[in-house]
């Protein structure tokens, strides 16, 4: 059965049938200093939502280096080391990042940019999406699954 978002790699898979409960560009170093990329869409699912068929499989490493014992883990499969999803030590979110953990462009677009910080160095994104300093002001930690 199809659901309405996967993900993962050829060994691990992820899957909702859920929306994101947060979805944007973050300009975080944080995420540059991960992925490589100046901005980086990221989509947020209540914990319960995002579902990993073989979490036997994954090897969990912390996503901050400069805070280690931070909540997020970065999860890699250990056949081909993909990297499939975040992992929240709190279990309160999921974290897919759509174009490099294997969701299809189908997946929607990021609704705002958030970590932008004037001191970066670049213009700030003018493509009509809200631009924050952080998360949104609405969003809201959810409790732990």
């Amino acid at each position: 059965m199809a659901h309405k978002y996967e993900g993962g790699c050829a060994h691990v898979h992820t899957h909702s049938d859920h929306d994101p409960i947060d979805n944007h560009e973050c300009h975080c170093n944080v995420c540059k200093s991960v992925t490589g990329q100046h901005t980086t869409h990221v989509a947020f699912f209540n914990h319960g939502d995002l579902k990993v068929d073989h979490p036997e499989k994954l090897k969990r490493v912390p996503f901050n280096a400069t805070n280690p014992d931070g909540p997020l883990e970065i999860c890699l499969c250990t056949e081909c080391g993909g990297v499939v999803m975040l992992d929240d030590k709190q279990k309160r979110i999921r974290v897919a990042v759509p174009n490099i953990m294997g969701y299809d462009a189908s997946f929607p677009a990021a609704t705002y940019h958030a970590f932008w910080d004037e001191t970066k160095g670049y213009d700030k994104p003018d493509d009509g999406r809200p631009v924050h300093a952080g998360l949104r002001p609405d969003f809201v930690w959810p409790s732990p699954s």
